[in-house]
């Protein structure tokens, strides 16, 4: 099966979650080496309102590691498992974030993420710093918010990550996802001329959520399309050939998470969605090239991927 004169986007998940320790400049400058057209990424605030990167709304075990206090003697430590919100950026700064650390033998990514040790958990604004020198690359910021978070929260994270975006110009080439669908209504506010993805999981796009700021999902194209979404994101069990035609005849371009077989990238190619978000850019890359569908630009000049990365 060969598809031709098509772009799909490929979307570096967390950085390259697959090959480099998530949510870190190491990831991003792997996955910028290796080429991609997007890097997504988790966002956080901490107590002082510095916006940073983590996936979780805590510091987790699986990927960080507690060092020592930011301060001799502070009660606070240790701080991996404490929410991001009750720790300032100084002890947030503290935590070793670049190597995995499972609980089970078979974790998919041990045996393939190269470990950064020494790695710390980065800020929103030094992410831009560095995704603004290679232009034609776009910013995907999930930011990680629930349904227990009041109104005010949601719209006082919204605005910090806005804040960073457009002191350094980004708006325009950057994105920002959610579940939380009150983040999307809040950036259309802030941040205009930012797109935003309405991300769907099978636990969320329910009758009744409380994810889809007061929308009924029974059909998602249309809830977001109604919240101010300028695409979707579903999960791949949600993404059907129905969906991506629905959606795409509604103007509404489908992103499908998180692919890393290559039979079930080309599964999805073949649905015609718009962007694939991957853990491994490598393996979409080959899959994109044996398609004969255009590839990102690799950056190995600009940054070049450390020796001894791991086969997948």
């Amino acid at each position: 099966m060969t598809f031709t004169g098509e772009t799909v986007e490929l979307h570096g998940h967390r950085g390259a979650r697959g090959l480099r320790p998530e949510n870190t400049l190491p990831a991003f400058r792997h996955a910028l080496a290796l080429g991609v057209h997007a890097v997504e990424f988790d966002v956080g605030l901490t107590q002082d309102d510095v916006v940073v990167l983590n996936h979780d709304q805590a510091l987790s075990a699986l990927t960080a590691r507690d060092t020592e206090p930011a301060t001799p003697g502070d009660p606070h430590y240790p701080y991996v498992g404490k929410a991001l919100r009750t720790l300032t950026l100084a002890q947030v700064r503290m935590v070793d974030a670049g190597t995995r650390h499972p609980t089970r033998d078979d974790d998919p990514f041990v045996l393939t993420q190269l470990p950064v040790p020494g790695t710390r958990i980065p800020t929103l604004a030094e992410v831009c710093a560095l995704l603004s020198t290679v232009p034609d690359v776009r910013l995907a910021v999930e930011l990680k918010t629930d349904p227990s978070w009041p109104d005010t929260e949601v719209t006082r994270f919204t605005v910090a990550v806005a804040e960073v975006l457009q002191a350094f110009a980004l708006s325009a080439r950057s994105r920002l996802l959610a579940f939380d669908w009150r983040v999307l209504v809040e950036a259309r506010r802030y941040i205009p001329d930012a797109g935003r993805v309405a991300l769907i999981e099978r636990v969320t796009a329910v009758p009744g959520t409380p994810w889809c700021a007061g929308l009924d999902p029974v059909d998602p194209v249309a809830a977001a399309l109604d919240v101010g979404a300028t695409s979707l994101s579903p999960e791949m069990a949600m993404t059907t050939p129905a969906l991506v035609e629905h959606a795409q005849s509604l103007a509404l371009p489908v992103a499908v998470w998180t692919v890393n077989e290559p039979s079930d990238m080309t599964r999805y190619l073949s649905y015609g969605v718009n962007a694939i978000v991957t853990d491994y850019p490598d393996r979409l890359h080959t899959v994109l090239s044996d398609h004969r569908l255009p590839v990102p630009t690799p950056r190995p000049d600009l940054l070049p991927i450390p020796n001894g990365a791991p086969t997948p």
